[in-house]
């Protein structure tokens, strides 16, 4: 066994989030250690080789979402990060032939929604601006590190001054209207604007995404709201990809963190928080090394960090039963799909018009009650007949992912639970949902089966044990009202602090909430170096 000692602070996980945590500390003079289990860097932000020389994101196609705060201050432009944003946001083709397009310019959305309803394209540029105005508001809240109501200290009440005033920057109506719409469910929020059952489909698809929740369910309009927190989305919501993947960010994220002073070692599994009373010594590997320091930080989800990580002497009962109640049911099955040639889809029209619709989000959602029936599937561990997914095809907008005249698709299958009601998620059943993912697209891109030579099929139990979230939910616990600001991921622990002294959450799973934001990991940076120079 081999004891290693000097470093001031360890990060569990190289995922973006302990990415930017362990950046941030090496800035701050910390010397800092990350330890990923993988021989990769970048966990649900990553880019796999999925068929010779084609290229598809291992789970988020965008990154959109990534403050531009983090990217600002980790220097991650000249990391060599390289970002390219379409003109489309999003595609919603219909087997009908008809489909609708949302643009970054809300006008020219608001132009084309003219032929579908007069009274929804005089509304959406209204909506857009409210949704950015309270999605603002949003960003705001997630720059902070929320109160513990059960001990509010003098820092907390300048903060609660700080959002007072970002509070009244919002205009009377918004500021009346936010309370109102953040327990909302989402289908209710987009009916109040828009009459197209398409468009409404479109528009609260980004509320339940990802999730275990049905655009009925109450709190989803708070996490339409949060995608766009802190980003140009807008009603749209953003679709930017990074050139050569999303593993690029990765790759600019961990550049910025070893320029800074970081190591990070790969093929490292954690296996054991140490403790020492009631204070974090360090942590044990699966080979047996021990390795010390004052700190730790862990990117690793809340639940297999308290269950699985920390001795449960040192957690203690109360905490790991309420570890266990964090709700992370995880219902996205991932797809990727390597394609011989761009596949057609008659709603987008032809010429370079009909190309540029293709490089957005590529949504199939037939109405909101589409939506429901397949939450309502996912709910008794069915997979719903009505798929709904999201698809990009980031090949048309950076050639190096595919070789010429090739393509590579990535798909979003969402309701698929991590645990059927019959039969388990082997082989067999993954080339069904496979089949089924293909068929749907079919629909509105006929001969798009005939386009296949790789496929790959990420369930979200594979989810689960390839890059590690529990349930394999990507955003390291639902985003409900629950779970969310003070409540994030349970109530006293919003604050990064797990009860051990010296142990601290700075994953998705913490206060804003998963997606590529880096926020979390900002966040939980601040307060570590805030108590690193309260202890000196």
């Amino acid at each position: 066994m081999t004891v290693r000692d000097g470093w001031d602070a360890i990060v569990v996980g190289a995922g973006h989030n302990g990415l930017v945590t362990a950046a941030y500390l090496a800035k701050a003079g910390m010397r800092t250690l990350v330890l990923e289990r993988r021989e990769k860097v970048g966990g649900l932000v990553g880019t796999v080789e999925i068929a010779d020389g084609t290229y598809a994101p291992t789970f988020f196609h965008t990154v959109g979402r990534l403050r531009p705060i983090v990217a600002k201050e980790l220097g991650l432009y000249d990391a060599g990060l390289g970002l390219v944003a379409p003109e489309v946001r999003a595609f919603a083709p219909r087997v009908d032939g008809r489909a609708i397009t949302l643009w970054s310019d809300p006008a020219r959305t608001a132009n084309e929604l003219r032929a579908w309803s007069p009274a929804d394209a005089d509304a959406y540029v209204g909506f857009d601006r409210r949704v950015r105005a309270l999605a603002r508001f949003l960003g705001e809240l997630g720059d902070m590190t929320p109160p513990d109501p059960s001990s509010p200290t003098v820092s907390d009440a300048l903060r609660g001054i700080l959002l007072g005033r970002a509070f009244r920057g919002l205009d009377r109506k918004d500021a009346q209207a936010l309370l109102r719409y953040l327990p909302m469910a989402v289908a209710d929020f987009v009916a109040e604007s828009f009459e197209t059952d398409s468009l409404r489909a479109l528009l609260a698809w980004r509320g339940v995404r990802f999730t275990a929740m049905g655009p009925w369910s109450g709190g989803t309009t708070q996490v339409l709201l949060a995608d766009s927190a802190g980003n140009d989305g807008g009603a749209a919501g953003e679709t930017v990809v990074a050139r050569g993947g999303p593993g690029a960010l990765a790759e600019a994220i961990l550049t910025a963190a070893r320029a800074a002073g970081a190591e990070v070692r790969t093929g490292a599994e954690v296996a054991a928080i140490r403790t020492r009373g009631e204070r974090v010594v360090g942590v044990a590997l699966a080979s047996g090394e021990e390795i010390d320091a004052p700190v730790v930080a862990s990117g690793v989800d809340p639940r297999t960090t308290i269950l699985s990580l920390l001795d449960p002497m040192a957690a203690g009962p109360t905490l790991r039963w309420r570890a266990g109640n964090i709700r992370m049911p995880g219902t996205v099955t991932k797809v990727n799909l390597a394609l011989s040639a761009l596949p057609a889809f008659p709603a987008a029209g032809s010429g370079e018009d009909g190309a540029k619709r293709l490089r957005g989000r590529i949504v199939l959602a037939d109405g909101v009650d589409a939506l429901e029936r397949a939450f309502d599937a996912s709910k008794y561990g069915r997979v719903s007949d009505e798929l709904v997914l999201e698809a990009t095809i980031p090949s048309l907008v950076d050639r190096s992912l595919a070789p010429a005249g090739r393509h590579v698709m990535s798909i979003i299958a969402q309701w698929t639970p991590s645990t059927l009601r019959e039969g388990t998620w082997d082989d067999a059943a993954r080339k069904t949902v496979g089949d089924a993912v293909v068929a749907r697209l079919a629909t509105v891109a006929p001969g798009i089966d005939g386009l296949v030579t790789a496929r790959q099929v990420l369930t979200p139990g594979d989810i689960e044990r390839e890059l590690g979230p529990a349930g394999g939910h990507p955003y390291h616990g639902e985003p409900g009202l629950d779970q969310w600001f003070a409540w994030r991921p349970m109530l006293g622990l919003a604050r990064y602090r797990y009860p051990v002294a010296g142990l601290y959450l700075c994953g998705s799973g913490a206060h804003p909430g998963g997606g590529v934001t880096g926020v979390p990991g900002r966040n939980a940076a601040r307060e570590i170096v805030g108590d690193r120079r309260k202890r000196r």
